[in-house]
């Protein structure tokens, strides 16, 4: 069933392919809600298998039952779309676990690695690592090819450094700043390899380059 969410009757609320939406004021917050959620699960979809550029709104609408009109009653364009879905993976804490591992300060520092690389193996080993591994991709590819994309893209590339970078200290001349950035480089880079060729490229590699890397650095 396609829904047109943004051209609906005046005053009516629609549920987004079947059940009872909440009664009132509560409806149409739930209708939006709804609508956003499976706007972002369709093109998440699409954009793991053929690419941002390869799948339009309209494609990305119709996977979700949708029309094109409810894209744009929701998102701005696709380049908000794509954002707000790098921003989903955010609240859902994407790369938490790890974080909270290499920071944990009740911990000895070699302890903390060791349980860090752990967790980041967990995170590669899931149903959906391959698919997170292709959407960064190409949220990095989009980013590079549209400007403002490109400058959000990379805010959030930066919030994750000044996460990592507010439990480091300086050391050796190197600034918390550009070891965070390392950090998240070699993170992102040993995904990549791995996905591709686990066996020569473990992912357990990330607790010997975080050592590395972070080493005396890491409050």
């Amino acid at each position: 069933m396609m829904i047109d969410t943004a051209f609906g009757p005046p005053g009516e609320d629609e549920t987004d392919g079947g059940g009872t939406a909440p009664p009132g004021g509560a409806s149409r917050r739930y209708t939006r809600e709804q609508t956003r959620a499976a706007l972002l699960d369709a093109a998440q979809r699409l954009w793991a298998q053929r690419g941002v550029h390869n799948a339009s709104l309209d494609e990305v609408a119709a996977a979700a039952g949708l029309t094109k009109g409810a894209v744009y009653s929701n998102f701005a364009g696709k380049s908000d779309l794509l954002l707000t879905l790098l921003e989903r993976y955010t609240a859902e804490g994407f790369g938490v676990e790890v974080h909270a591992e290499l920071c944990d300060t009740g911990r000895p520092a070699g302890e903390r690695f060791e349980r860090a690389g752990r967790a980041y193996a967990r995170r590669l080993s899931g149903d959906q690592a391959r698919m997170l591994a292709l959407l960064l991709v190409e949220f990095w590819l989009y980013g590079m090819r549209d400007f403002a994309a490109g400058w959000r893209v990379a805010e959030w590339y930066a919030a994750r450094r000044a996460r990592l970078a507010a439990h480091l200290d300086e050391v050796e001349g190197i600034t918390p700043d550009d070891r965070a950035a390392l950090a998240v480089a070699l993170d992102a880079g040993l995904a990549l390899q791995h996905l591709l060729d686990p066996e020569r490229v473990p992912a357990e590699l990330y607790a010997t380059g975080m050592r590395l890397l972070l080493g005396p650095a890491l409050s």
